[in-house]
């Protein structure tokens, strides 16, 4: 017993007392992308546990989302549920992966959940990742294929947002209306409850990420019908509080964090970025 309560008072003392923090990695990234990103923790808040985590890296990124969610549940059970608390720290389609994860796990003791520049809200744009993998198609015909049970077999697909074809996309659609609130099942209440045990939601974007379509689902924001952006609070799932996100507002629990000037790739090695909008959260 004496030998545990020093491994535990070691275990604050070494780290400063700072929550370990776990990094859940994008789209064809992997732990390396984000070895800055831990330095740049490990310097500010020296001694803390920083978990990059390695599962569905690179290619394997475009594995359905429920499959990479279902993994990780049972992969950070453990770290999800210490004790003292864990902050999550998400980038792009991985803060999909972990909205997901946090909304089926009852027993989480996250206390920050940053969502670094991720398609919250969906994703609807002719990039260079959806010309690469998807070159015979242009953003108007792609609900032909992501509407598929064939296309719903790969991630980008999960959160393919069409602004003009939502009847289609609330149903065949099986991951972003889900954890949105566009479909309702037996578990919305359970999910919503289990969401709502976050401390802090960090949501962080910028209008030059040249990837994330339009810029604002990074914080809630989409297209209307108009390809006109509405913002966070005048979406359906904000209005209904389908999933949480208007009660963590009311709480004063949602921090957005709008950086100019950052692309895509760099949110994760800029240090400016991490220290004005994550660096106050992971303590």
């Amino acid at each position: 017993m004496r030998s545990q309560l020093l491994l535990l008072l070691c275990a604050v003392v070494c780290s400063g007392g700072f929550k370990p923090v776990v990094i859940v990695h994008g789209l064809f990234d992997g732990p390396k992308q984000f070895q800055t990103l831990s330095e740049f923790i490990r310097k500010d808040h020296p001694g803390t546990d920083v978990t990059l985590l390695s599962a569905f890296d690179y290619l394997d990124s475009l594995q359905p989302l429920w499959k990479q969610v279902r993994t990780l549940a049972a992969v950070l059970q453990g770290a999800l549920q210490r004790p003292g608390g864990v902050h999550l720290l998400c980038f792009s389609q991985g803060g999909l992966v972990c909205r997901a994860l946090l909304s089926i796990s009852p027993q989480h003791n996250v206390h920050s959940f940053i969502s670094l520049s991720s398609p919250q809200a969906g994703q609807y744009g002719d990039t260079d990742y959806l010309k690469k993998f998807f070159p015979k198609y242009l953003k108007e015909a792609l609900f032909h294929f992501c509407y598929t049970e064939a296309g719903q077999k790969v991630s980008i697909c999960n959160y393919w947002n069409d602004p003009h074809q939502q009847s289609r996309f609330l149903q065949k659609n099986h991951f972003l209306p889900l954890i949105n609130g566009g479909q309702l099942h037996n578990q919305s209440a359970a999910w919503r409850e289990n969401f709502l045990r976050i401390r802090k939601l960090v949501l962080i974007g910028g209008p030059d990420d040249d990837v994330i379509t339009p810029w604002q689902s990074s914080v809630f924001g989409f297209y209307d019908s108009r390809e006109q952006v509405a913002d966070m609070r005048d979406q359906e799932f904000y209005r209904t509080d389908a999933f949480g996100l208007r009660t963590l507002d009311a709480r004063g629990d949602v921090s957005l964090c709008v950086h100019a000037g950052v692309k895509h790739v760099q949110w994760h090695s800029n240090y400016s970025v991490f220290h004005s909008c994550m660096k106050k959260w992971l303590t």
